[in-house]
């Protein structure tokens, strides 16, 4: 079975209708999202109707839990806090009836899901080196944690001596003696100095997963976003994947 885990959308509605049209053709049967649906983009609506309607799993991230009010704005930085205020204003009921029924985590197969790391969901920790990845592969019992969160796609590997390695590779197999934390990176955001949308597909008959980047039109979603007069900054970094 092919599964196509997702996350970070943020209200970018070219890079997710682009990679739910790339994943059609991938033939993956399951969608599974990974958290932050509004925030940042100028379509959050319409992403959490299209992601309420095509993914099997749908949890929250914390730019969710801001527009939900369920989160204090300043507790982000001062461009966060001016997208998520945006977004409160703009979401409609529907959308918050949607969201308001995503989960904070939850468990597929032999896997774990959840939008930042698996020991405190709510507290919305960042999993970005070894000594993080470490700690937080005590706290779940499955073969993989999958994540998303900081928009970055990383690998960590934990063997059977305890060590953990970090691997940035396009396409892994996962071994039945090793534990796993996968970042699956971001769809409307993407931070690693590639600006297309970034997405992870797993086969669970051969365990192997690959990341896949697709492209979108970039300049339309600016031009949106100038539209709607978010911060000049959030417009411009889509053009750099940073």
């Amino acid at each position: 079975m092919k599964i196509s885990l997702i996350s970070d959308v943020h209200g970018n509605l070219e890079a997710l209708e682009m990679v739910l049209r790339d994943i059609e053709k991938q033939g993956a049967e399951k969608i599974h999202f990974l958290g932050d649906a509004v925030g940042y983009g100028c379509n959050p609506n319409e992403c959490v109707k299209l992601i309420s309607n095509h993914c099997d799993i749908k949890l929250l991230g914390n730019h969710d839990y801001a527009a939900l009010g369920l989160e204090a704005v300043e507790n982000f930085n001062k461009l966060a806090q001016a997208s998520i205020q945006w977004t409160q204003d703009i979401l409609n009921q529907k959308s918050i009836e949607i969201l308001s029924d995503f989960e904070m985590d939850t468990d597929f197969l032999d896997y774990h899901l959840v939008h930042a790391s698996p020991g405190m969901p709510e507290s919305w920790h960042y999993i970005l080196n070894q000594n993080q990845a470490l700690e937080e592969f005590e706290k779940f019992t499955q073969s993989a944690c999958f994540i998303g969160h900081s928009h970055l796609p990383a690998i960590f590997i934990k063997n059977g001596d305890g060590d953990v390695s970090k691997h940035t590779k396009v396409s892994f197999e996962k071994y039945a003696d090793k534990k796993y934390i996968i970042n699956v990176g971001s769809i409307g955001q993407p931070r690693d100095g590639d600006p297309r949308a970034c997405y992870l597909i797993l086969d669970t008959d051969s365990n192997v997963m690959q990341y896949k980047r697709v492209e979108y039109d970039i300049t339309r979603t600016q031009t949106k976003m100038k539209k709607a007069k978010l911060p000049d900054f959030l417009i411009e970094r889509l053009s750099v994947g940073l």
